[in-house]
């Protein structure tokens, strides 16, 4: 029986001891997806990062792969929304997929074939191997994304924590993100990602609707509706039979 890979009881999210979300009770199993689901500001973030364990839980419990957040760094892959750009060493876009082998090896440890296997493979895998030699910085906004999720995937981790992983990407790279995650879910490995996409988020296992408060937690099929769409957005909203998102600014039911 699959283990609980994410568990809330009565949690309170936030910054700073001001809680963004509260109320927060949910278990998600191990080898599950979760899509979090909501707009700018809505909390999803915040989720990912007190999962990573870069934000503290303000009030309440929280398990992260049976342990509290942040004990589990080499079994967990955080793909953040926002990444510097602007390194203080030029470094190659290999260098910095290859930054995910490091909590494995340590900074002075050496690295083995299997990890200059790993690195290629990931870069491979998300189209970016023809220019893993070019400066990271010299890169366009999509190319560099296929890079930091190429970093994501080299960690080799079981729970993948995605935050608006298709931003700045263009139709190919989406392409290959999806080939991705069906990747991912083939081994079995655990997926919590923020996303705008109806689509995206009806092809998981849970969805998390978000707007600074829990508006619904459930299967796509109980949580993407219409009534609780118009709550989390605050628009009319229509699904068709793939579950794409539509907005009638007419609609005045």
């Amino acid at each position: 029986m699959p283990q609980d890979a994410i568990s809330f009881k009565n949690g309170a999210i936030g910054y700073e001891g001001q809680s963004v979300i509260s109320d927060l009770n949910l278990t998600l199993a191990e080898g599950s997806s979760l899509a979090l689901v909501g707009g700018n500001g809505s909390g999803k973030s915040t989720f990912l990062k007190t999962i990573a364990g870069l934000l503290p839980i303000i009030s309440g419990d929280v398990r992260v792969l049976e342990d509290k957040p942040g004990k589990q760094t080499l079994r967990i892959a955080y793909h953040g929304q926002f990444h510097p750009h602007s390194f203080l060493l030029p470094l190659r876009s290999i260098d910095v997929v290859r930054m995910a082998r490091f909590p494995h090896r340590g900074l002075l440890g050496r690295f083995t074939t299997e990890d200059e296997m790993i690195v290629r493979e990931s870069l491979e895998i998300m189209g970016a191997w023809d220019f893993a030699s070019e400066p990271i910085n010299s890169l366009s906004g999509g190319q560099r994304q296929r890079v930091f999720l190429a970093h994501t995937l080299a960690r080799k981790a079981d729970l993948l924590l995605l935050d608006e992983p298709t931003a700045g990407l263009d139709v190919p790279g989406i392409s290959l993100y999806e080939q991705l995650i069906c990747k991912f879910k083939k081994e079995g490995k655990t997926i919590l990602v923020a996303t705008h996409s109806i689509k995206e988020a009806s092809q998981c296992d849970k969805v998390l609707l978000l707007a600074s408060r829990v508006i619904a937690f459930g299967t796509p099929s109980q949580v993407l509706t219409r009534e609780t769409l118009l709550e989390t957005f605050g628009l009319v909203a229509q699904l068709n039979e793939e579950n794409l998102l539509f907005v009638d600014p007419h609609h005045h039911g």
